[in-house]
């Protein structure tokens, strides 16, 4: 009997080994905490996903983080290291990647969705390196993912609190290199940026303000959850096999519509 229990004990550990988890990899607005000692009361929207899911989530998400920071410091090799198989990964960073000017800030991407595209920088040290695209650093850690058996989910930046004419602002070219890196990878896209703006354009600017006391970027918790919300609606309305894994709560976000374009402006989402 006693080998028995163990058997079973053993196996379902086992099974839980074997389960699918999500990773996540971004920047302050999805990571822990949000923008931390600069945006204080901020948190990141990872840590509210996975109350959506029925899957674990682990936020790897670093505040200041850029592709090419993130990249450079080894944490994308750390995560193609970690992952098995069948684990997805959501991908999303644009806020830190825009050019630093004459001293490279270490974040900075070059202009452009080139692939072979480079430029050469020169750092605080006066050391001259040599740096790559948005979708140099998405596509090398999602074709590098791939090859392990995960799945990667490229996702767009987030909005921040800017408005014009009652709506928020039109994305950044960082929203278009990211669906550019995964349409050339074969990954998920989800247009994380339209879904949370849409959802903005709704709750209408008064209401959305309150989710950034500190700044235009990182957003309260209540914020946050709104843009996790607005990513299990872009996962819903979507083709990524993640979509089997949002539960009942997440089935249950208040958005009721696939939008194709959020500027048609159809009602009824929140």
């Amino acid at each position: 009997m006693r080998i028995i229990i163990s058997l079973a004990v053993a196996f379902s550990l086992g099974l839980t080994a074997c389960g699918q988890t999500v990773y996540m990899a971004g920047d302050s607005t999805m990571a822990r905490g949000g923008g931390g000692t600069t945006s204080p009361g901020s948190d990141g929207w990872g840590q509210y996903l996975g109350q959506y899911l029925t899957v674990p989530v682990v936020n790897d998400a670093i505040a200041g983080r850029s592709s090419r920071s993130y990249t450079d410091e080894g944490r994308f090799n750390t995560l193609i290291n970690t992952v098995k198989s069948g684990d997805f990964v959501i991908i999303e960073f644009g806020h830190n990647d825009g050019t630093s000017g004459s001293v490279d800030n270490g974040r900075q991407c070059v202009i452009g969705d080139g692939y072979n595209t480079t430029a050469t920088v020169v750092n605080a040290a006066g050391q001259a390196l040599v740096i790559h695209t948005f979708p140099f650093y998405i596509q090398n850690a999602v074709t590098a993912l791939q090859a392990k058996g995960a799945i990667p989910i490229v996702s767009s930046q987030t909005p921040s609190n800017d408005w014009s004419n009652g709506q928020i602002v039109a994305g950044p070219r960082f929203v278009g290199y990211a669906q550019t890196a995964a349409s050339r990878t074969g990954a998920t896209y989800v247009d994380h940026y339209g879904y949370v703006a849409h959802a903005y354009d709704i709750l209408g600017q008064t209401t959305t303000t309150t989710f950034y006391p500190v700044d235009h970027t990182h957003t309260t918790p209540t914020g946050a959850n709104v843009v996790a919300q607005a990513f299990v609606r872009g996962l819903l309305c979507g083709n990524s096999a993640l979509k089997s894994k949002v539960n009942a709560a997440g089935q249950a976000a208040p958005s009721k519509w696939c939008f194709l374009d959020r500027w048609l402006q159809p009602s009824g989402l929140f």
